[in-house]
Parts: structure tokens; sequence; C-alpha cells
């Protein structure tokens, strides 16, 4: 492809060689560049771009895109783009690189700090059931219509992101949904797509070891809404404090969900169930297969997103009665002794005091809680002790354990958690940083009419330890124990 279409909506300051020049192929990776390969030279959080041009041209590079004006020796084979951001132009490469997929497909985003994944596999779940092509972009994977792809990133790299959206176009899908992670907003990687809405969530404490507060935080995810075009949609949860904020500078059609106010999409519980909830939703009744306040507001965003994206109000509330919770998100599991227990993803303080509260609505007092719990290393520290605090407060026993220590001690992750607690709740609580053995110990504690609630990898099938990804499933875990209840 011809250097100048693929560089026609980036914001260049200064160009030196031939811009109808043929490019190869496109990276940002110096280690991928080849023969008449495009280098863009991208600032990251670990290593800056501009020092590998150097690298990137003696690979054969033949087009260095920049944004410092550092570069100290010009080779005339070689054609050198300086624009006002290298990230943003990235954006809008990739997207040209691949034929501007995103507006072939209508594409929805859903951003916040909870619910993301939830949201956006339940609507390509649902527009599949109903017979359209889609494709999903997620945490826990990517689809292109029913063909599944790894994932590495909540929302992966401009390239990445273009490379599905291009296959989902390709292979007929008329929607895509896809999760959008702050960290995304903030290093562009979603620039050059084209939304036909967006979905906002909730904002509670996460990734503060990036951002530098809750206000950056905040304003990050309202930019996804003020770049909304005017004929997209930007569905907005109306019962958190920043709902409304998300929608002040929008062109887009502002619409609202809530379980307390009056809003376009509104929901009232009435019965609640390990195995569901009885609920109304715009003055309809049904029966959802998923438990807690929190999965009620997960699936108005699913209700008026359909509907805001074309579908007839009859098989949106039909297939809502049909859809099953995400891998790891509030999974549950019976006991051949008559507890229970309930493998979810929650690794915030919000989520892990939203699954709490759902178990309680439902044990009603009738069972005791053993919640087991770690958190993350290398990863926002100041969440940790209200994490073991939330538990805590919640739980009738509590079992702090590993997570992912990543390249941390897994003691000094525990000793921060520890520090949350009062005096009591530390005489208590039980330290177990073998993360099977506190499963193990969990459900040797649980009698009849328990729950067990083991919170913080939910779907994941690893545990990363000193940067090897050891294999361990808290599902088999509990799957295991159950089975040998009935093999004694």
């Amino acid at each position: 492809m011809r250097l100048n279409t693929l560089i026609e909506s980036c914001k260049v300051v200064s160009l030196r060689g031939n811009e109808a020049t043929e490019v190869s192929s496109v990276t940002s990776d110096s280690r991928k560049v080849e023969q008449g390969s495009l280098f863009v030279a991208v600032e990251g959080i670990c290593t800056d771009g501009h020092s590998y041009i150097g690298k990137a041209i003696e690979q054969g590079a033949t087009v260095v895109v920049y944004d410092k004006p550092m570069i100290e020796e010009y080779f005339s084979r070689v054609t050198y783009v300086q624009v006002e951001e290298s990230a943003v132009a990235l954006a809008h490469i990739a997207a040209a690189w691949y034929g501007h997929p995103s507006r072939q497909l209508r594409l929805v985003g859903v951003t916040g700090t909870n619910g993301k994944t939830t949201i956006a596999t339940l609507l390509w779940q649902l527009f599949r059931n109903r017979g359209y092509a889609a494709g999903l972009l997620s945490t826990v994977a990517n689809y292109v219509n029913g063909e599944r792809y790894p994932t590495t990133h909540t929302t992966p790299d401009p390239l990445t992101l273009n490379a599905f959206l291009r296959k989902m176009a390709d292979a007929g899908c008329e929607y895509a949904f896809m999760e959008v992670s702050s960290h995304a907003i903030h290093q562009k990687r979603i620039e050059a797509l084209r939304f036909a809405g967006g979905i906002f969530t909730n904002l509670t404490q996460d990734h503060l070891d990036y951002h530098k507060n809750m206000l950056e935080y905040r304003n990050v995810k309202k930019s996804f809404f003020d770049s909304l075009p005017d004929d997209a949609f930007a569905l907005t949860n109306l019962d958190d404090r920043n709902g409304m904020v998300m929608l002040q500078n929008t062109r887009a059609a502002k619409k609202s969900y809530s379980v307390k106010g009056i809003a376009d999409f509104k929901a009232r519980i009435f019965e609640k169930h390990f195995d569901g909830t009885d609920i109304e939703i715009n003055g309809k009744q049904l029966v959802v297969q998923f438990v807690g306040v929190f999965n009620v507001y997960n699936l108005l965003a699913v209700y008026g997103a359909a509907l805001l994206s074309g579908l007839n109000e009859e098989e949106v509330l039909r297939e809502l009665s049909l859809l099953q919770p995400v891998a790891g998100r509030f999974q549950t599991f019976r006991s051949p002794k008559g507890y229970t227990a309930i493998v979810d993803y929650a690794h915030t303080p919000d989520a892990l005091s939203n699954v709490l509260k759902a178990i309680h609505e439902v044990l009603n007092k009738r069972g005791r809680i053993i919640t087991v719990v770690g958190c993350g290393g290398n990863r926002d520290r100041t969440k940790r002790p209200i994490m073991a605090r939330e538990a805590a407060e919640r739980s009738d026993k509590l079992l702090l354990t590993s997570d992912n220590p990543r390249f941390e001690e897994p003691e000094e992750i525990l000793r921060d958690m520890v520090e949350g607690l009062t005096e009591e709740q530390q005489q208590t609580a039980l330290t177990i940083t073998d993360r099977r053995e506190a499963i193990k110990t969990a459900c040797a504690l649980a009698q009849e009419g328990d729950v067990i609630l083991i919170a913080g990898k939910g779907h994941e099938d690893y545990q990363e330890i000193k940067g090897v990804k050891h294999h361990f499933d808290d599902r088999e875990e509990v799957e295991k124990i159950f089975s040998s209840h009935h093999n004694p």
C-alpha cells in the first residue's frame, strides 16, 4: 500500500523522502521489521520506540514515523514522517492498512471498571443467538462469529485490533462488541475506530498503579464518549455517580439505564435465588439465569444496547431469559455435602463487595459465607487492604491466599492485605499462601447450607509466578474436591 494512503488521516508535521513509496508491512515493534516495512516509533510505558529507529532501518524499514525531533542523520532510501503524536498516527495507519474495518461493522464499545466482559460477551451471544454474524473482543476470548482466538490484553494494540475487525468484516459480521479499557483509551489504541455505540458500566477504584488518581481515570473514560460520532448512542448507568458525567460532552444520542430511578431502560427486582433472579424490565416480567443486583445492571445494559442496535423488544426479552453467565463470573458449583462454591473473577474492592452482597441477598442468613481471596502482584497496591477489609466485613470466615503474585513475594502481598483488617479480624482470618490448600481448607470448613466464594481469578487457568504461568484453575480445584466427596 502507498504511504500517502496510509498517512492520509495523520497530523503530519514534516515529511522527508517519497510520499508515494510502497509499504510492505506496518509495525511498532522493531523486532518485526522486514524489508519495506513502515516502522512507527511510539513512546511506551517501559520502552521508547524512538531508541529503535536505527535498528528498524538496519532491518530494512523504508518509512519511519516518529514524533520526537531527534533524528540526526537521514538516509536517502528512507522516508521520514514526523507527526504530532505517534500513538495516534499508529492507530490511523493501522486502520488504513486494514481498510478501515470498523466502518463496515456496527461496533459497540463497553467501558467502566466492572461488568465490561459480561456485557460485551452477552451482547455477542444474544446477537449470535438471533442469527446475526457478530464478533467479540474481550478479556476472556476474542471471537469471529463462532471461531475463538486467545487474548493477551483487554484491548489489543491498534494493529491487532484492526486485524481482528478486518477478519470480522471479511467473515460477514454485521456487529462487533468490544471491551474498551482505560489503558486503551489513554494509549490511543482505539483512536481511529468508528463506534456505533458506547456503554458505561460504573467507576470504582482500579488501575491507580497506572492512572494518577480517580479524576484522571474518570476523564480518560469520559474521553471515549466525547469522541463518539453523532449517529452513535451513548448508554450510561444512571445509578453510578459518574454516569451522567460521561454524557456531558458527547454528540451521540444520550440514553440511560437504572434500577433505582427513572431511565430509558428500567429494571425492578422481585425474587433472588442462587440459580437466577425474577425481574421486570420496562414493565415486562422475566426470569434470568443470573444472580445479584450487579448482574441486573449488566443485563439492563445488554437490553438497552440491543434495542439501540435495532433489535425488537420481544426478541431481546426472550433471549435475556435464555442467556447464561460468562465463564468464571459467579459460576456456581454444588457440593454433594450440601454447600455451594462460587468462583468469581472479582478482583477490585467494588466487584468483591458486589458478589458478597449478592450471596447475602440470596442466603438471607440461612448459612455462613466463607471467602477465599488474594491480590495480584505488581498491580495497584492501595486496593489490597481495602479488598481484605471488604471480604472480612461481608464474610463469616476469611482465608487470604495467593492470586497471581507475578514478580512479588506472595507473603508481602498478604501482609499488605492483612493491614486492612482490624485486630479482631486478624485473629480470625486464616492466611494460607498456597491457593490450592486455601481452597481445600475452605471446603473442609464448609457445612451444609454454607457458601464458599473463591474470588479473584475466575476464568483464568493459570497462576503467574516469577514470569512463568503455571496451570491452575479454581473451577478444576473445586470439581476435584467435590468428586472426592462422591468417592470417599
